[in-house]
């Protein structure tokens, strides 16, 4: 019987940007991405036949409405595949949380059953396929720090991050991207990112920079329907978070922090308002995703 386990780390945006709504009903995208050491586990063991998924989350769907049952169904009838899959996710992702904890999941069962099934794909692609699935699933696919353009799929490598820690911390009620995306009016955007400015603070490893120039702009459709996201925020910043900002369409709020006695401040001063509180390191290099 073969296994095989892949880790499947947390996604951030440093930035994020809507252009426009396409013609296909989704919108053109442009944002900064990178990984996090906040990862699920996918173990993936071959049957004789079909897909059968178990997860350590009550909260994950076991059939066709989970992306990573999705990313098998995708691999085994694009390819002619009879042999089957048992799909085991170790969650430790938020759901419904923006990280990309779904996609993923399905990036991690494509790369695994590449491997798995010996089929032989590039990177490439795995990310083409993993369009098929969800907007983030290319990031998922090359990890590492990038702009992502398009939907998802146009990337453009990035320098990594300089070491920090960064704080997770996800209020209890979830939030859905569709339902963000529907209500965002383009017309009505304040403020949008200064990509530029921010390429520049990576290329120059200035954490201060990346800091200053941390922008959402679906903030300003969740923030509104989700005031619990502001206090979370405000109190970040309150306990020491040094950049702080909401990551896709949240309703997770992250803080970037140099130092860990500063990162365990913030931890405890989160504690008493937000159960799900994390403190992990900065990845986004590429061996991040792996």
């Amino acid at each position: 019987m073969l296994d095989i386990s892949v880790k499947a780390p947390a996604k951030i945006n440093l930035t994020l940007d809507v252009l426009h709504r396409r013609e296909d009903g989704y919108h053109d995208l442009e944002m900064v991405m990178t990984t996090v050491d906040l990862a699920d586990r996918i173990d993936l063991t071959e049957t004789s036949s079909g897909i059968s998924l178990e997860s350590t989350s009550g909260f994950v769907p076991h059939d066709d409405r989970n992306l990573a049952y999705r990313a098998a169904a995708l691999i085994k009838k694009r390819f002619g595949i009879q042999k089957g899959v048992h799909i085991h996710i170790h969650k430790h992702i938020p759901v419904a949380a923006g990280l990309a904890g779904g996609s993923s999941d399905a990036a991690a069962v494509l790369k695994g059953l590449n491997r798995m099934w010996d089929l032989g794909l590039s990177v490439e692609e795995l990310a083409a396929l993993g369009l098929e699935l969800g907007s983030d699933v290319p990031f998922c696919v090359t990890g590492g720090t990038a702009i992502a353009r398009g939907r998802g799929e146009i990337l453009t490598p990035l320098p990594s991050p300089p070491p920090c820690w960064v704080i997770l911390a996800k209020p209890p009620h979830g939030v859905s991207t569709a339902e963000v995306f529907g209500a965002l009016r383009l017309e009505d955007i304040r403020k949008r990112p200064d990509l530029d400015a921010m390429v520049e603070a990576l290329r120059n490893q200035d954490f201060d920079g990346i800091c200053r120039n941390l922008s959402n702009v679906l903030e300003e459709v969740t923030i509104p329907a989700y005031p619990q996201v502001r206090r979370l925020k405000e109190r970040m910043i309150r306990f020491g978070g040094e950049g702080v900002l909401m990551s896709g369409s949240g309703p997770t709020v992250f803080g970037l922090v140099r130092r860990e006695n500063t990162a365990k401040r913030v931890v405890n001063g989160l504690r008493g308002f937000c159960r799900q509180v994390y403190a992990v390191r900065m990845m986004g290099g590429l061996e991040a995703n792996t």
